[in-house]
């Protein structure tokens, strides 16, 4: 079972930027490839992007590339979203899904792909 806890999510101005962590707990951890998604109030979850288990390929969405990135340390069970710029429009909760890896890590950017989930952290960027 493998269990993912969010966090660095806060409220910040309009040009700031955050880093948040998805931290994981469980062995099987190692060979996840991990998802970062964002729900605004009255929206559908939105994929931001995703990496592979060795943490070697990452893909982001051309909409948040150049302002989001996505990296991990293996060492620490960690996957974290860089969000550089950030706006308004960003405003959301933010949430890690993880799932076994697989070749082709862009395929992997639908919910359903993801079979284990953090609790999700919010981010609120003012003007």
């Amino acid at each position: 079972q493998v269990q993912l806890v969010e966090s660095g999510g806060g409220s910040v101005q309009a040009g700031d930027s955050l880093r948040l962590s998805c931290a994981a707990s469980g062995r099987t951890f190692s060979m996840y490839a991990v998802g970062w998604f964002r729900q605004a109030p009255g929206k559908e979850r939105e994929f931001i992007g995703v990496i592979n288990w060795t943490g070697t390929s990452a893909y982001v969405v051309d909409s948040m590339k150049g302002r989001f990135t996505i990296n991990r340390d293996r060492s620490k069970n960690t996957v974290y979203l860089q969000m550089n710029s950030l706006k308004p429009e960003d405003t959301a909760v933010y949430y890690c899904g993880g799932d076994f890896s697989r070749p082709g890590i862009a395929t992997m950017r639908s919910s359903a792909d993801f079979g284990f989930w953090g609790q999700g952290t919010q981010v609120t960027v003012s003007s």
